[in-house]
């Protein structure tokens, strides 16, 4: 029998799942053993590694997600240097994957006229 993926607590615990499986320190959830928690945390697990390298490995000084892989992206657009600092080499591979990417954008015009836009309502780039 399907389950139905579209129902209001199917949601919910796919959510919990996932957003716990995106989380190095929260174990599965044994206790709610119920295919949308178990599909949501190993799904969230598996982008957490996919980010970090696998947690048998140790969970890293710093976490990398989406939002840090898009200001890695922003900065090669922009030209800005970047802090790699505390990161595993795993991270830096996929950090300078998304660097890498945002230096082939790169447009010397449109980054300073985006510099001068950022400065002038008071955001200062470095």
């Amino acid at each position: 029998m399907m389950k139905n993926i579209h129902s209001p607590i199917y949601r919910l615990d796919y959510f919990e799942g996932y957003s716990n499986g995106l989380n190095p320190q929260v174990r599965i959830n044994t206790k709610r053993d119920n295919d949308a928690y178990t599909t949501g945390f190993n799904l969230g697990r598996l982008e957490f590694e996919s980010m970090n390298g696998s947690l048998r490995n140790g969970v890293p000084q710093r976490i990398v997600n989406t939002k840090i892989l898009e200001d890695f992206l922003l900065a090669g657009m922009l030209g800005l240097s970047i802090d790699t600092e505390g990161y595993t080499s795993f991270q830096l591979h996929i950090i300078l994957q998304w660097y890498q990417s945002g230096i082939e954008q790169y447009d010397p015009n449109q980054s300073s006229y985006l510099i001068e836009l950022l400065e002038a309502n008071g955001i200062e780039m470095s």
